[in-house]
């Protein structure tokens, strides 16, 4: 209200629409009670992995097809010398690649159900085979089927259907500068291949690199060894069900615990609340949303979380007093810690803030620290929280310690199921997004390799073919065996490095619009690069080194005497 002369802060609460269309697509609402929903960035992953690997075999296809034109040379010069037409080896071309095509398909058919057992992480509860037994899968399949096959078949089929007559006929599968157009192709597609299987084995490094810092960096609290679990709360009852204190004083007493406390949620949890406070300093008021916790007095000691200034909290049945964060102190325009000690905070009643907590993420680490309250107040205090004795030798001390506790709970909650969770671990499930991310990227990888491996083998014995007597003439002149697999190599090599070139900038852009996601992130550094360029060159090597060594060696005499 400027009129008069009050400067209030905007509130930042953000209010959002959830189309019904989506509400088998996020979770933020709980809709379905925690079960398993799709997740539209997770099949969008799956899609585009099925379309690199389609694309990876469409090029494998071309790329073998067309290098080993020359051996159907004679075969399409008779045919043309007997009356076929272009047209005609176009379309015996195209259904030969048809018929693989759809070989393919019944084998991926037949894979199906064990694929769907593998991917089960990545897809909703209920999908089954039986799903892909309907009409529009069918039509799809078809449709796919004709767009593969002609990606795959349609080039090759009108190279081979090109040949001239007399020049395959005299052996001279290829005239003019044909032949090295063709080579330029080949190699072009592999090219596409290596960018492709660099891009994802980068994502796969930065990816994993992110999920390690989220997961191990100091989140301002302790972690380990640490279990909660919630007690039973009838939030529309008037009377309070007290039993949670007796649980409180039996667990107590168990020798194996180090710690327990009552509170409401731990320090970092996928759910919070949040409500609006404000400060008056003379005229200036200011309003914010803050994020809410209860504690007791054993709280803060238990997780570890540091007060740099004033006291911490003392058990109460009514809000008292209040310990925020250094992001809320500072906010309030406070410069020191102790400087907000003894100030009052408008929350639903005038309330002191007497300590001030060093930051740590309530969330993860996509979200920014943001301001927090903890106040005391049993009649919210429903979850208990223990911390457990180092194990030391005694290897199941924690196993005990949880039967202990178990048998306690059971004693007071006869009706309940014993529930509980390490906090540790529910922190990492704060990045399972990720992790599945990660799990899709390794399968991604790894078949990206495995195809193009295969790629460059059909490659290289394709050349050691072509140049069979251009090795034996240079072992009769004296190269020695190195310098022949240098030079079968160095082409793939070459491949590989230009391949990098044109990878390495893609994936940096990729990867920076994913970690833009996060408010704490790695730096994606030369280094993830470097191992890349070094991994593909060092695969690649492997996968030709038989052949390329297997031709240095052979008997140059043999060599000479082919045709």
């Amino acid at each position: 209200d400027t009129t008069s002369g009050k400067q209030e802060a905007k509130d930042d609460t953000r209010h959002y629409l959830q189309s019904l269309a989506d509400i088998h697509f996020t979770g933020n609402y709980n809709s379905f009670n925690n079960v398993t929903q799709a997740n539209k960035s997770i099949l969008r992953g799956l899609l585009l992995v099925a379309l690199f690997l389609l694309l990876l075999g469409c090029i494998n296809f071309v790329n073998l097809t067309t290098a080993k034109a020359s051996h159907r040379a004679k075969e399409i010069g008779i045919r043309k010398t007997m009356g076929s037409g272009q047209a005609q080896l176009t379309i015996q071309f195209l259904s030969e690649t048809f018929i693989l095509t759809i070989i393919s398909t019944g084998v991926s058919l037949l894979l199906t159900p064990t694929l769907i057992n593998v991917f089960k992480d990545f897809i909703p509860q209920g999908i089954s085979f039986d799903s892909v037994l309907q009409p529009h899968v069918g039509l799809f399949l078809l449709t796919l089927v004709l767009m593969i096959s002609l990606l795959s078949g349609f080039y090759p089929a009108i190279v081979l259907s090109r040949f001239k007559p007399v020049t395959v006929l005299k052996n001279q599968a290829y005239d003019g500068s044909s032949k090295s157009r063709k080579a330029w192709l080949r190699k072009g597609l592999s090219i596409s291949q290596f960018v492709i299987t660099q891009v994802l084995l980068i994502a796969i490094l930065i990816v994993s690199k992110q999920i390690r810092y989220s997961i191990s960096k100091d989140l301002g609290f302790k972690k380990d060894a640490i279990v909660f679990m919630n007690t039973e709360w009838d939030i529309f009852s008037d009377k309070p069900d007290n039993r949670r204190y007796v649980l409180l004083d039996k667990l107590k007493e168990i020798p194996e615990l180090e710690a327990v406390s009552l509170a409401s949620a731990p320090p970092s949890a996928s759910g919070y609340n949040t409500t609006t406070m404000k400060y008056k300093d003379g005229d200036k008021v200011i309003e914010t949303s803050v994020e809410t916790k209860t504690a007791d007095e054993k709280y803060f000691d238990l997780y570890k979380l540091k007060i740099v200034a004033g006291a911490s909290l003392q058990n109460s049945d009514t809000i008292k007093e209040l310990v925020i964060n250094e992001t809320y102190a500072r906010l309030l325009g406070f410069k020191e810690p102790h400087d907000a000690i003894g100030k009052f905070i408008e929350f639903r009643k005038p309330v002191p803030i007497v300590g001030v907590i060093k930051d740590f993420h309530a969330q993860s680490t996509h979200s920014l620290i943001k301001p927090l309250a903890f106040y005391s107040s049993n009649r919210n205090n429903y979850t208990v929280h223990f911390a457990l004795k180092t194990r030391d030798k005694d290897r199941n001390r924690w196993s005990r310690a949880l039967t202990k506790v178990e048998k306690a709970y059971k004693s007071i909650y006869p009706e309940s199921e014993f529930n509980y969770q390490f906090f540790d671990e529910s922190i990492a499930s704060f990045y399972k997004a990720e992790q599945y991310i990660l799990k899709l990227l390794k399968w991604a990888v790894g078949l990206c390799v495995f195809i193009s491996c295969l790629g460059l083998l059909g490659m290289i014995m394709h050349v050691v073919s072509q140049r069979t007597k251009e090795i034996g003439v240079r072992k009769v002149l004296g190269a020695s065996v190195s310098q022949i697999i240098t030079l079968l190599s160095i082409d793939f090599v070459h491949v590989i490095f230009v391949a990098f070139i044109i990878a390495a900038p893609i994936a940096w852009w990729a990867m920076n619009m994913w970690l833009a996601d996060y408010s704490y992130r790695v730096d994606i550094g030369w280094m993830v690069f470097a191992i890349t360029g070094l991994a593909t060159i060092c695969i690649a090597l492997m996968t030709i080194s038989f052949q390329a060594i297997k031709a240095a060696i052979a008997n140059p005499i043999k060599s000479l005497r082919t045709e």
